[in-house]
């Protein structure tokens, strides 16, 4: 120790004046005590003020360059030097060492700034707002022969890959072509695994998705699938699921997933077909999500009806409906409910069985499960009266929809419960859907929707309330009596900032409840004169007409 500190002496008497060889071997001599005992050697560098000295000396590049960056590498591996090393001015000529050709000082510059920058945001924004980004990009492409090289350029990516600052500058820049290049090189798991690491990230980015697909990316995963399918080894099956999950994060751009669809005519739109009968549940998972992606807009979703994939989502869902996986269940539910989407499809859906495929889920104690299968059924009886009415008096299916409109801890289930529950009144106009929904305690759920924070929910609790009002008033009277419907409309009335279409639907039902006598005494008894009256001169034309007609009814009722 004593000669490091002899070493740091002469390194700071002398500095940059210090003879090449000379400092040669003081650099020598400091790379060997890190390498016997780091801590305390860069403990000791630290407080020499020899860092300052090492910026001077990277300013002026010499043949010791390369060893004055290895040094700040091993030194910035202690998180509690970091700091130093930016406050000692190390971050700028290290950016700028990016430029040189020398491969050694472009490894240990590149190690030194990765160490320096990391697990800190902010100073890798600071690197990219130096432009680093292109200029790394440009050092793996001319670089791809040296592996500690690529290597250090891929770390570093992996790390400012997670800053959302920097996806724009790897868009501009040609990433995806020298990433897929690379990684058409590698036989190695650990070495596509560093690429992979680089890849997920970066994916996330719609330009560079589609980017990664125009150099080619899918057609090497599709490749890696197909080699590692039937491998038990565990290498190949974490493989595997890599490659079939990145295929996903690529369809999830919508340049991409067209690209890739091609008139549901692409290779890669018929390979990812064959998945869903494969025994692997992963491919089965990545199949049925790659569908689900494909089937974001209603093109797609008519043209893969029609060529038959309801009955192979059907089956691979009939494979998983006892003790079944959840993931599969949750991704086959997710396409059934895309595809279900335009308006030509439902009807094709419901004769190929799929509300009653769906319906084999209800025993499911799993709330993502759940939450895919109430939006596929909400889905597949969007104006389909004879479904609605099918369901709706399915007391089995309103039982358990009642049941989850309950689930607190679950918003979106109850959300997607409520939202069922209304449908089937409003699709099916039939008085035995309601008759079902009254006697399984479904009323108060939907005076609860009318209050909701969203107004299409409220909007479609009322129009439900409205239609149970107008065909079976006297059934749900009780119901509607007890779940305090006529105070939540006086409240929906009097609130300002109710939506014209939400005061519309609540004088509609107004004018509805007045029908049966304890509900009419309710309304009696609250101000709705006043209320109403006052919404004659509001400025929606459709509300200031219901509102005198409300007026009048409430006037020759009173």
């Amino acid at each position: 120790m004593d000669n490091l500190s002899d070493t740091l002496e002469k390194l700071k008497l002398t500095g940059s004046d210090c003879a090449a060889d000379k400092l040669d071997g003081c650099l020598d001599c400091l790379l060997q005590a890190l390498g016997q005992n780091n801590v305390q050697s860069s403990e000791k560098i630290l407080q020499s003020g020899i860092l300052q000295v090492f910026a001077s000396l990277l300013n002026s590049q010499s043949s010791c360059t390369a060893k004055i960056a290895h040094i700040i590498a091993e030194i910035a591996k202690n998180e509690q030097l970091r700091i130093p090393c930016v406050d000692a001015g190390l971050i700028p000529p290290l950016v700028q060492l990016l430029n040189c050709k020398d491969q050694e000082i472009l490894l240990q510059t590149g190690r030194a700034l990765g160490n320096i920058c990391y697990d800190s945001h902010s100073l890798q924004a600071q690197l990219i707002n130096m432009g680093v980004i292109p200029t790394l990009v440009t050092l793996l492409g001319v670089h791809s022969q040296n592996t500690p090289l690529t290597e250090m350029c891929l770390v570093a990516f992996g790390n400012l890959a997670e800053l959302e600052s920097s996806k724009e500058q790897f868009a501009s820049t040609n990433v995806a072509d020298e990433l897929v290049k690379l990684f058409k090189k590698q036989t190695e798991h650990e070495k596509r695994e560093m690429i992979f690491e680089v890849l997920a990230p970066l994916a996330e980015n719609d330009a560079i998705k589609l980017q990664l697909v125009e150099a080619g990316l899918v057609e090497c995963l599709l490749d890696i699938v197909h080699q590692t399918v039937n491998s038990e080894k565990d290498d190949d099956m974490a493989e595997l699921k890599t490659s079939s999950d990145l295929m996903v994060l690529l369809l999830l751009g919508d340049e991409s997933m067209q690209k890739l669809f091609e008139g549901g005519k692409g290779s890669v739109f018929q390979r990812v077909l064959s998945w869903l009968p494969s025994h692997n549940h992963q491919l089965q998972l990545a199949g049925a999500l790659a569908i689900a992606n494909f089937a974001r807009n209603d093109g797609n979703c008519i043209h893969m009806v029609d060529n038959g994939i309801v009955q192979k989502l059907i089956d691979l869902l009939d494979r998983h409906v006892e003790e079944g996986n959840v993931t599969v269940q949750h991704a086959a539910l997710s396409a059934l409910r895309n595809l279900a989407i335009p308006v030509v499809n439902k009807a094709k859906m419901l004769s190929a069985g799929v509300a009653e495929e769906v319906l084999k889920f209800l025993k499911s104690e799993m709330p993502p499960v759940q939450f895919k299968l109430l939006g596929t059924l909400r889905m597949l009886i969007d104006a389909q009266a004879e479904a609605a009415e099918q369901l709706g008096k399915n007391t089995k299916l309103v039982e358990r929809l009642v049941e989850w409109c309950e689930a607190k801890d679950h918003a979106g289930v109850m959300g997607e419960s409520n939202r069922l529950l209304s449908a089937l009144i409003r699709h099916s106009k039939s008085k035995d859907v309601i008759r079902t929904i009254v006697e399984s305690g479904g009323i108060k759920h939907l005076v609860t929707m009318a209050t909701s924070e969203h107004v299409i929910m409220q909007n479609e609790a009322l129009v439900a309330l409205g239609l149970i009002a107008a065909l079976e008033l006297q059934s749900a009277e009780c119901e509607l009596e007890s779940a305090k419907l006529v105070h939540v409309l006086h409240r929906l009335l009097s609130d300002e900032r109710s939506a014209p279409e939400i005061k519309y639907n609540s004088m509609v039902l107004i004018c509805a409840v007045m029908g049966s006598e304890p509900l009419h005494k309710e309304v009696q008894s609250l101000a709705f004169l006043d209320v109403v009256s006052k919404l004659r001169s509001h400025e929606n034309k459709t509300v200031a007409q219901q509102a005198s007609l409300t007026e009048q009814k409430l006037t020759v009722q009173s």
